[in-house]
């Protein structure tokens, strides 16, 4: 029978591989179940609620990737996409979380049209590289500031803005510590290196009192505080229009980027370069993203983590399906996850920080046109405190150089539609 569902053979694996690709995978980005609902509670949201929406969206969209587009990826809620959810919809912008889900839910509707039709392929190369590895690298930085900010490493001054934060207290030691550690551990390929890490710094805690054990099974929690709570009574403000747009746009192409690296890796693209049933995978992104908003989450993505389980032979929907079960026994681990502390989490947001910022190598240096706007753009993220704001920099700076640059070819339709967007967006609010 899974000979016939997914291929085994055809793909040169068996269900032992897939099974030890899927736990491997697993390993490597289950600590979404732990830092998410922490920081969607900053938003005003039931923890537990939120650990079960996390827990359950990422099965759901696993699931779909796996049985329906037969590839070894999985989904679970976006790091990056949930900061700006709770840190600049809700306490920036001022808009209430039930809304926030609201623009989360409609954001995936409209990836769920585009995924239907050949307008996602126009949207995601008219982007220049450029803008799309400085986004990711300006949502990274974003990360790590956030990070800095929980771990107590830095803090509000009326002047300058941020200083150092108190460094007698335990917290900010013992987050370096975890983020050491899970640096460490991942030279070292060792699989679950995040979630290791934050373990260890939760450990170091509690002879000091930062945080009690609260036992490690157990029913999973009520998941009625944020089921069905959307709201959609500001979806006619202008405001929330680019709320949906960042929602959509950073999925869309953090989606694309994802799917087509571990591809490559696992060399599932066919012999043009480009992947087969692309629309299948995009319509299990997109699909968690809706169901993922109705449970009580922000939005769900394809996760690059998936490429460890590739690493060691994962090849077909087998091991996604196998994530997507460990994913739902997670479910009975509630208590672990209450207990783990802010400065924990803070060490594996630092970590993804470092790995998103990576993109600012691949940058065209020696192109002042190139590396310009992408600077602006990466730095505009996290002064902002906004992934909307600093993607406005990017498309204004790099349209606005490159045509004074008398570089026009360069500049697409959709680059030069997209920055006058944003520059109406910026006189009008």
């Amino acid at each position: 029978m899974l000979e016939r569902r997914f291929g085994l053979a055809e793909h040169g694996t068996d269900v032992r591989t897939e099974t030890i690709a899927g736990a491997t995978t697993f390993l490597t980005m289950v600590y979404i179940a732990f830092v998410n609902p922490q920081i969607l509670a900053e938003a005003g949201m039931d923890q537990g609620a939120v650990f079960v929406a996390t827990c359950t969206a990422a099965m759901i969209g696993t699931l779909i990737m796996g049985l329906y587009a037969n590839y070894p990826i999985a989904l679970a809620p976006g790091m990056g996409l949930n900061a700006y959810f709770a840190y600049t919809v809700v306490l920036t912008l001022g808009y209430s979380w039930q809304t926030a889900l609201a623009a989360v839910f409609i954001s995936g509707v409209l990836f769920l049209g585009l995924s239907l039709v050949r307008v996602r392929e126009v949207l995601i190369n008219s982007v220049p590289r450029t803008l799309k590895l400085a986004i990711s690298a300006g949502i990274g930085l974003f990360l790590g500031l956030i990070a800095l900010q929980n771990a107590g490493l830095v803090t509000a001054h009326p002047t300058t803005l941020v200083t150092l934060g108190d460094m007698r207290r335990p917290e900010p030691a013992l987050a370096m510590f975890g983020f050491a550690l899970i640096a460490a551990l991942a030279w070292r390929r060792v699989p679950g290196s995040v979630l290791l890490g934050i373990l260890a710094a939760t450990a170091a805690g509690l002879p000091l009192g930062l945080t009690s054990f609260q036992g490690i099974v157990s029913a999973p929690p009520d998941p009625r505080p944020t089921l069905l709570a959307l709201d959609f009574a500001a979806t006619l403000e202008v405001g929330f229009v680019t709320v949906v747009f960042t929602f959509l746009f950073v999925d869309l192409f953090d989606t694309a980027g994802t799917l087509i690296g571990v591809a490559h890796r696992a060399n599932l693209l066919d012999e043009d370069g480009r992947l087969p049933r692309l629309s299948r995978a995009l319509l299990a992104d997109s699909s968690a993203t809706v169901a993922g908003s109705m449970l009580g989450t922000s939005t769900v993505t394809s996760y690059i983590e998936s490429a460890t389980g590739t690493n060691v032979g994962g090849r077909t929907g087998l091991t996604a399906v196998v994530v997507a079960g460990l994913f739902g026994l997670t479910l009975f681990f509630a208590p672990l996850a209450a207990m783990i502390p802010a400065y924990a989490t803070s060490s594996a947001l630092l970590f993804v920080a470092a790995l998103m910022a990576r993109g600012l190598a691949e940058i065209e240096w020696d192109d002042v046109t190139e590396y310009a706007p992408a600077v602006i753009t990466a730095i505009g993220v996290p002064l902002t405190f906004s992934i909307a704001t600093g993607i406005g920099f990017g498309f204004i700076s790099y349209a606005a150089i490159k045509l004074l640059s008398g570089r026009r070819r360069e500049v697409g339709p959709a680059v030069l539609v997209i920055a006058l967007l944003f520059i109406v967006k910026f006189a009008i609010t």
